[in-house]
């Protein structure tokens, strides 16, 4: 958030920015059908994913939902913003990632009405449990590349990958 709310999810399928100092909820924002089991929040919107199998993308000063995403088989676990982005964009990222208990790793464009990107699936009979981009600082630069970006996800059966 800006240092001064954070953002929460519940299984009461609610998503609610609280004040740190106050303690007190300033905002609720509804439309999960089940728990919302991550959050994420952006410069403008949060980020949630949903045993109802579904991503969304909402506007932190409207409170409304931006967009819904459908793909996942089963229960969504973790999004994430991904620093990748698409050719003509203003340079902000506009690709999201979500991971689910169907084993899959989705990549979605936020331009793109909800289009579907790219599917990574995990090893066999296993559930996504959580994502992270974690960025390295390559030795040698390499067309203009400085770092290597590469994205860990974690596992029910405690397997830690590294694809990227």
């Amino acid at each position: 958030g800006n240092g001064y709310t954070i953002c929460s999810g519940s299984d009461d399928n609610t998503i609610r920015i609280w004040d740190i100092e106050t303690t007190k909820q300033f905002n609720v924002f509804k439309g999960h059908k089940y728990s919302v089991n991550s959050v994420k929040y952006g410069l403008n919107t949060i980020l949630s994913g949903s045993g109802d199998k579904s991503v969304r993308l909402w506007d932190i000063r409207s409170g409304q939902q931006i967009q819904v995403f459908n793909g996942h088989k089963n229960t969504v676990c973790s999004v994430e913003y991904s620093p990748f982005v698409i050719k003509n964009s203003t340079g902000n990222s506009n690709v999201i990632c979500s991971g689910s208990w169907d084993n899959t790793i989705r990549f979605w464009d936020i331009r793109s009405n909800k289009n579907e990107l790219y599917v990574i699936k995990g090893s066999e009979n296993d559930e996504i449990r959580c994502l992270k981009f974690i960025g390295l600082e390559k030795k040698d630069k390499t067309k203009n590349v400085t770092y290597d970006m590469n994205l860990c996800y974690g596992s029910r059966k405690g397997f830690i990958r590294i694809w990227g």
